[in-house]
């Protein structure tokens, strides 16, 4: 009888820990889904002139307008683009009346020729959103600044290298147009959102502990019945 006791004590433990991992997990995703509706509808905003001093928490995606000349030095970050290959994300100086910024230009394919055609006596329009990237780690190989090859767009390095203030904007238009680079605007898709394959995975345990504590205690009963 303790040893029953015990199993089912035992059981009913577990499975409770695992339920209430999957509810967590649940309810962190309902949080995440909140929050990834919010920076979309943050990120399609109408646009705002670029805050003067913006905050790199509560200015993040913030959709703005601002306007300049587009510096023709930039910076090239090693990406690829699904059904187009490798290319590179161009960011160049933006230079505003009162300062100077990171501009995302975006995507250019590897086998195609770098832009030239780009001078600072053209003044451009754009429009895009306020970002930090997240996107070093400790994997993450240092860029090449003889090659101009970076692996991530690091705001902080970047901007020490082009010699401008630590904002970047992601473009989504720009007039004139720049033809030889294609926009890549921001976007939720690299948000990680993984808590429903957490969620599943905790109560396909919480099953399978289930399983196997009836397994136990059906087995303990027919050996109890048979002494």
């Amino acid at each position: 009888m303790k040893r029953i006791i015990f199993f089912v004590v035992f059981g009913l433990g577990g499975l409770s820990i695992l339920v209430s991992l999957g509810i967590w997990q649940m309810q962190r995703l309902a949080w995440k889904q909140a929050i990834i509706t919010q920076i979309e509808e943050r990120i399609v905003e109408a646009p705002i002139a670029l805050p003067a001093n913006p905050n790199r928490v509560d200015d993040k995606y913030l959709s703005v307008t601002a306007e300049g000349f587009v510096n023709p030095e930039f910076l090239r970050v090693l990406v690829s683009q699904k059904r187009i290959g490798a290319g590179y994300k161009l960011i160049s100086p933006l230079v505003l009346q009162d300062r100077t910024v990171l501009l995302d230009r975006g995507f250019i394919s590897v086998n195609d020729t770098l832009p030239t055609d780009i001078t600072a006596q053209v003044r451009s329009v754009v429009t895009g959103n306020l970002h930090w990237p997240q996107e070093i780690d400790s994997y993450t190989p240092a860029p090449d600044i003889a090659k101009n090859i970076w692996f991530a767009r690091d705001v902080d390095a970047m901007a020490k290298i082009l010699k401008t203030d630590p904002v970047m904007i992601v473009l989504r238009e720009i007039s004139p147009a720049d033809t030889n680079v294609t926009p890549l605007p921001v976007d939720t898709v690299n948000i990680p959102n993984d808590h429903l394959q957490y969620a599943i995975t905790w109560f396909l345990l919480a099953l399978i502990w289930s399983a196997m504590t009836a397994y136990f205690l059906l087995r303990n009963d027919s050996n109890t019945t048979e002494t």
